[in-house]
């Protein structure tokens, strides 16, 4: 059996995480038992969600514990199998976390899906045709429910999820404004994914200018509004909101360093009768099989042109990951282990 590089959760944060937070160690892979296979990994996905999961404290999942392998999603190749159903050879998506290789159990629901790779790359299992893609979906689709001729803003919108949702809000003949950082992702969600127009959350750093931008953007204000950051952009998005908008709230990484993120005009909720819906995706399982086919067809036929930012090697996690919650990323973070 091979040896397997693994990235563990070595300390928590206090505050800002850092490399420091994790080690890198080499163990031997367990012999197979019977019903299980062998699978090595190709690509790691990185998520704003870990560094919830690095802290110990009450979520709407377990936190990470210290001394084991990062959670988190991967897409690889079978590469020895003791269960009948996969073969040598299967592409596969699954929760193998920082590693090369896992061990999976092929009998427990949900541990180990096959993929086709005709017409979507492996990687975009872990981003538009994966997790994020539906994600975006289900907070679309199932919160937002928009209709046609509506406005709906999305923040990190250049992002995995961000980019899935504009696409998916084009299709049903919605009017998309994204809230990304830099000219070049801004000019990215216009030009390649299609947005009607994208405000430059580095030019406008407060609230004021936030909401100034917005009203400009979204001149007929905001009937639907997918938020990944929360802080001032949230406040923003609830100033320019149109009675009875609705807002899916998937992420709130402007305070995953442990800030608190109050809400400076809780008022418009009542004044504007704004729905606000917190959801998590693997809650909502039901959903996954239609999400994926609208993603899968969306990514075929050219309409979801997803970015990605790759990393090289297990090694490189950490650092791209610290990355990822700062925003360096362009699109999808992986790791390329392969």
């Amino acid at each position: 059996m091979p040896q397997n590089r693994q990235i563990l959760l070595d300390s928590r944060p206090q505050g800002e995480a850092s490399a420091s937070n994790f080690k890198l160690v080499t163990a031997d892979t367990p012999a197979l038992q019977d019903g299980q296979v062998l699978v090595r990994h190709h690509y790691l996905s990185l998520d704003p969600y870990m560094r919830g999961r690095m802290n110990d404290s009450k979520s709407y999942a377990a936190s990470q514990p210290l001394g084991e392998v990062m959670i988190g999603g991967t897409v690889g190749e079978v590469v020895e199998s003791r269960s009948p159903k996969f073969a040598v050879g299967d592409q596969v998506v699954g929760m193998g976390g920082w590693q090369e290789y896992s061990v999976v159990d092929a009998a427990q629901p949900g541990a180990l899906r096959k993929v086709d790779t005709t017409h979507v790359p492996l990687s975009h299992y872990l981003g538009a045709v994966g997790m994020p893609g539906v994600t975006a979906w289900y907070g679309l689709v199932k919160i937002i429910a928009p209709k046609a001729g509506e406005t709906v803003v999305v923040s990190a919108a250049t992002g995995a999820v961000g980019s899935a949702y504009g696409a998916l809000a084009k299709a049903r003949g919605c009017r998309v404004v994204g809230i990304a950082g830099g000219p070049d992702k801004c000019r990215y969600a216009r030009e390649e994914l299609g947005f009607d127009a994208c405000v430059d959350h580095r030019e406008h750093g407060d609230l004021k200018s936030m909401s100034r931008a917005l009203k400009e953007a979204c001149p007929h204000g905001i009937d639907g509004h997918f938020e990944n950051v929360g802080g001032y952009i949230l406040d923003a998005v609830l100033l320019r909101a149109n009675a009875f908008a609705r807002v899916a709230v998937c992420g709130m990484i402007a305070g995953y360093d442990g800030q608190p993120l109050p809400l400076q005009n809780p008022a418009l909720i009542l004044i504007n009768r704004i729905k606000i819906e917190g959801f998590i995706v693997s809650e909502h399982m039901e959903v996954w099989p239609e999400a994926l086919k609208e993603l899968g067809t969306l990514v075929a036929t050219g309409k979801l042109r997803p970015r990605e930012t790759i990393a090289q090697g297990i090694e490189a996690a950490p650092e791209a990951f610290l990355g990822l919650l700062k925003g360096r990323n362009f699109g999808k973070q992986l790791v390329k282990l392969v």
